[in-house]
């Protein structure tokens, strides 16, 4: 059991236990885990001057750090080093951290579309484990600020 699945059962918050093979962006778990892309959520970390936040995007999106730059209030916010993420989470791999601002010691912004589906596929800190769970019991833990900060739908290249 993963530091993200003993949270979320400590929690009370209903969650499947997805092992997949290695999958290092959200179209690749997508396709090993069988669902369309945007079910996957990524999470990225964002350096403001209020300091460290985590944005939350549906996996066929992109963040847009200009609407992210207004969502925050910081005009300089940026996307954390990945240097600056191994130190400050080195528990889990890069490009795995969960959604989950409680548990990581941040606020989290996410996308509204994210909320949009009943269930959501994240990575749980590694990139052979993801959890599905139901949005609404994922969010309703967290205190999140929704806000628009993704593009429009990547199209996918198969």
């Amino acid at each position: 059991m993963s530091g993200t699945t003993e949270y979320l059962q400590r929690k009370g918050i209903p969650f499947e236990t997805i092992e997949h093979e290695r999958a290092f962006t959200p179209v690749e778990e997508a396709r090993t885990v069988g669902i369309p892309t945007h079910l996957v959520v990524k999470t990225l970390v964002l350096d403001t001057k209020w300091g460290r936040v985590l944005a939350v995007v549906p996996g066929d999106r992109r963040l847009d750090m200009r609407l992210v730059r207004e969502a925050v209030g910081d005009h300089h916010a940026r996307l954390a080093t990945e240097e600056e993420i191994r130190a400050e989470f080195p528990s889990f791999e890069l490009g795995c951290l969960p959604p989950l601002g409680m548990m990581l010691g941040l606020p989290v912004y996410v996308d509204g579309h994210v909320l949009r589906h009943e269930e959501v596929v994240f990575a749980a800190g590694s990139s052979g484990e993801a959890v599905r769970a139901r949005t609404v019991d994922l969010f309703d833990h967290e205190h999140v600020t929704v806000a628009h900060i993704a593009t429009e739908p990547v199209r996918e290249y198969v």
